[in-house]
């Protein structure tokens, strides 16, 4: 048998505007919640990351919600936790690590009552180091999903590996098929090709498990009716155990190691490693659907591994040259430095001013910073100032001002606090400092390119 196990991530920015919302609604969460309904025997695991759930509710758009929440009282859906406003994990404190997946939990719980209950995690952007591995244990998390590229090992798809904590409990990692999800991001396969592709990885002697997981906004939003097309297309074919290519002894991909290859070819078929031969295309009853933590219960543990710090746009060049998070904090991105730098001075102040301030206005202005710096985390700003060639520069300036919303507040605070003025001085130093830091980021975004 061959386990598929497809991932749907769900997310829009705190900084969308009412409009794209709207029109991503109409053109992928509506109809995603549509297809599942109508396709009874459908499975999905689903990552929404709270900042959406709450938007979706803002805006009259509660019906996805309840779609969801149906679907998953039915038994089909399971949701993952992940981190609130989708921050870069890896790249913010523990404490904010661990605030990030508390605060989606709350909101998503709210919303989703007793069918939201993760036992899979979902980091943004799949952002890997094994500093978060302990925040997503305390959590209650028992597995964690990763892009392929973070895999140490010979490809794992009849055993399931654990990552260890520093206080040894072990949490379960899947790796997403890169390949296979990518075929489907940009539409370089069908329903029928995608099938035949994931049989042609069994050797028919044992069980496998194949991982793909991808933006829920691929399917109508990025790729008109790929939800009908793709999604729809495939299911029904595992519904009904007939090949959708019910031809015999056709020529697939497959590969032929135990190796999962992961090459920097930008050639998909290539980076697959396939090597092209003939193999007899069984019946696609052979293919079941299945949520991730299902896998659980189906294949057993390997021994322990420790995944590569990377991303699921992290390429084996950019984990070589050291620079895991290429879209996000990329050592050779300027831009990316000077919004790091000013996002530090950001979170340090708003640390600050919820130690020192003890009267009450005081401590509304501390609570105001708080509040904004768990938005001001957001992944976005800095992968649309990645230039790969991601470029815009209002979503980068909108991250900015944000930041500058931070500051003012947690500057408010700790001014109307009981600091010396030596201390008030030293910290109004850092205002300043975030002045000049906005400055050379507007320089950047009116200069380039």
């Amino acid at each position: 048998m061959i386990y598929w196990a497809p991932l749907l991530h769900f997310y829009q920015p705190p900084t969308q505007v009412h409009w794209v919302l709207k029109k991503v609604c109409n053109e992928s969460y509506r109809p995603l919640v549509n297809l599942f309904r109508e396709l009874s025997h459908a499975q999905v695991t689903v990552n929404i990351n709270a900042v959406l759930t709450e938007m979706l509710a803002d805006h009259g758009m509660s019906d996805v919600i309840d779609g969801l929440r149906a679907i998953s009282e039915d038994g089909r859906l399971e949701f993952t936790g992940s981190a609130k406003y989708h921050p870069i994990l890896p790249l913010i404190p523990q404490d904010e690590v661990l605030r990030q997946i508390t605060h989606n939990y709350q909101s998503n719980k709210q919303f989703f009552g007793n069918s939201y209950a993760p036992k899979g995690f979902f980091p943004p952007e799949m952002c890997y180091s094994p500093d978060i591995v302990k925040p997503v244990l305390d959590t209650g998390h028992r597995w964690i999903i990763l892009s392929g590229v973070a895999c140490p090992t010979a490809w794992p798809n009849d055993v399931i590996h654990e990552i260890s904590s520093p206080d040894s409990q072990k949490l379960a990692v899947f790796f997403r098929d890169d390949l296979l999800s990518n075929r489907i991001s940009f539409k370089q396969t069908d329903a029928m090709s995608f099938i035949d592709q994931i049989k042609g990885l069994r050797d028919k002697k044992r069980d496998i498990y194949v991982v793909t997981a991808m933006d829920a906004e691929t399917f109508g939003h990025h790729i008109k009716r790929w939800e009908q097309l793709f999604l729809g297309e495939v299911y029904k074919a595992i519904a009904t155990g007939n090949s959708p290519n019910p031809e015999k002894g056709k020529t697939i991909g497959n590969t032929s190691d135990e190796t999962h290859p992961l090459a920097e070819t930008p050639d998909l078929a290539a980076r697959h490693g396939e090597i092209l031969r003939t193999v007899e295309v069984a019946e696609a009853s052979e293919v079941r659907v299945v949520t991730l933590s299902q896998l659980l219960d189906l294949f057993p543990r390997a021994d322990p591994i420790q995944p590569y710090p990377s991303s699921w746009s992290t390429s084996k060049d950019d984990i070589k040259a050291g620079d895991p998070y290429p879209l996000w904090k990329s050592k050779n991105n300027k831009l990316h430095k000077l919004q790091w730098q000013h996002l530090k001075i950001a979170m340090e102040m708003t640390k600050k001013a919820q130690q020192v301030a003890t009267s009450e206005s005081a401590r509304g202005y501390a609570d105001i910073a708080r509040e904004l710096l768990d938005e001001a985390l957001h992944s976005d700003q800095f992968w649309w100032a990645s230039c790969s060639p991601m470029w815009d520069i209002n979503m980068v300036h909108k991250g900015i001002l944000q930041q500058r919303e931070v500051i003012l507040n947690a500057y408010k605070a700790i001014n109307m606090s009981d600091l010396t003025e030596d201390e008030k001085t030293e910290h109004y130093y850092r205002v300043i400092a975030g002045r000049d830091l906005r400055s050379k980021i507007t320089d950047q975004l009116l200069m380039y390119p």
